[in-house]
């Protein structure tokens, strides 16, 4: 057994439904961290600088994005969507049916809450958000002219939830420890409404595959997309591992591997554990990223809210007279209604009690799906050690002791040399729990099939 299907087993039988990141527990956040010394010796020259997350081992997040488990229901992102009794309400990219998983999934599900409370809610009506993530934030600025009394309650000492913008004079451009890439837009199509207020952003646009040394063709999503087409003819669910597999794929071929492990980088799991009647979307040859102040984003969605940070929230208990939250200081207040914004792995915990527990679809829901993992690592050069233009790199073949397979140059769109590693799935939670100096070790080494080749 995985320690995923213990935490979701554990979360499976328990009445209270329980929000890890309204917990008092200390916040093991992610923080810049200075290259360790000594380093061992590597093929690749250690960085001036480097900074990662540990989103899976933080216990306000459990993890990074959702997705959909094999034999999940479709309804089930909707379902846990759905307000209870008019006074508990979801949001948080696991809610949003259209976009899970993506920034955008979390906005939008900011905004449908929103839009919720304001059919629901009367004029001076006291208003509590759990969460001062996107979603939460997206809340808040969708009520921001009614006449109501909102605060947002953060168990952290910082807004952003899985968005994190870290800035310090080492490095030049906000360092994103969380959430920032975005799927390319097609020729002439503008942003998305509710993205075009976002940060700036830099186009990624050309992809590099590589072998030791030498540079490949890249690898197409036909094989997955030939899967899924005809799993989907099936009378049950299976896994999307199983699909290739019964399509004639080689899960050991290497560069099936890789690209499973470029998938895992925005599904979050294992084609083993994802669905393929509902699979992710597999993601693209060129990507967009958040360049710009994340968190002054944030502030600036929060601005209109009575923000209330370090503010744990152990218990919900509502009725139809209201809600009432307990604090992780024993403090308990009253509130109208309630938007609960925190994501899925915190609800899968047993930290936090509804009472009543939730009902049995909304729990149903939060068990049905999956608690991905999704981790990244920033380094800082001086000077570039790499010759190519390339914006997205992936590595083919290796062993595990590279991990990172996906790698993110932003040296052509910011002029700085920066490299930013991507490692997803069950390789995503290893990588979280090994030290600082393990993690900088581990990266590196997976950068050695990006040195330059005798011929370059």
């Amino acid at each position: 057994m995985t320690r995923r299907e213990l935490l979701v087993g554990a979360g499976a039988g328990a009445l209270g439904v329980l929000l890890v990141s309204c917990t008092p527990e200390p916040q093991p956040t992610p923080t810049k961290t200075r290259t360790p010394s000594p380093l061992p010796t590597t093929e690749v020259p250690a960085p001036a600088s480097s900074a990662r997350s540990t989103w899976a081992t933080d216990p306000y997040s459990r993890g990074a994005v959702s997705y959909n488990r094999v034999g999940v229901q479709a309804d089930a992102r909707s379902r846990l969507a759905e307000p209870v009794e008019g006074r508990v309400f979801f949001a948080g990219e696991a809610t949003d049916a259209d976009n899970p998983a993506t920034i955008r999934g979390a906005i939008h599900s900011g905004e449908s809450a929103a839009m919720r409370i304001r059919a629901a809610a009367a004029a001076g009506e006291r208003i509590a958000v759990i969460g001062a993530g996107l979603a939460g934030a997206t809340v808040a600025a969708g009520l921001a002219d009614l006449d109501l009394e909102v605060t947002v309650l953060e168990a952290r000492d910082r807004v952003g939830g899985r968005t994190h913008t870290q800035l310090n004079d080492e490095w030049v451009i906000p360092v994103q420890l969380g959430g920032w890439l975005l799927p390319p837009l097609a020729e002439g199509e503008e942003p998305a409404r509710e993205e075009s207020g976002l940060p700036e952003t830099a186009a990624l646009a050309s992809a590099l595959w590589r072998a030791p040394g030498r540079d490949v063709d890249p690898i197409s999503n036909d094989p997955i997309d030939s899967a899924i087409a005809e799993a989907r003819a099936l009378p049950t669910d299976i896994s999307l591992a199983e699909a290739l597999t019964e399509t004639g794929a080689d899960l050991e071929d290497p560069s099936m591997v890789a690209l499973l492990a470029y998938l895992g980088t925005t599904a979050g799991a294992d084609a083993d554990l994802l669905s393929s009647w509902f699979p992710p979307a597999l993601p693209s040859a060129d990507r967009r990223g958040v360049i710009g102040d994340f968190d002054a984003h944030i502030h600036d969605l929060l601005e209109s809210a009575q923000l209330t940070m370090s503010s744990p929230v152990t218990r919900i208990a509502y009725d139809d007279a209201g809600v009432s939250l307990r604090l992780g200081t024993g403090e308990s207040t009253s509130y109208d209604r309630v938007v609960v914004t925190v994501p899925l792995g915190v609800l899968q915990g047993d930290r936090l009690e509804f009472s009543p527990p939730l009902p049995f679809a909304h729990r149903g829901a939060i068990n049905a799906l999956g608690m991905g993992h999704i981790e990244t690592i920033w380094l800082r050069y001086d000077e570039p050690f790499w010759q190519t233009d390339a914006t997205i790199w992936h590595a083919i073949g290796g062993d595990e002791n590279q991990p990172v397979r996906t790698w993110i140059n932003l040296l052509p769109v910011t002029g700085e040399s920066i490299l930013v590693g991507i490692v997803g799935a069950d390789a995503a939670e290893s990588f979280a729990e090994l030290e600082d100096q393990e993690a900088l070790l581990a990266a590196l080494r997976s950068l050695a099939s990006f040195l330059p080749a005798e011929s370059d």
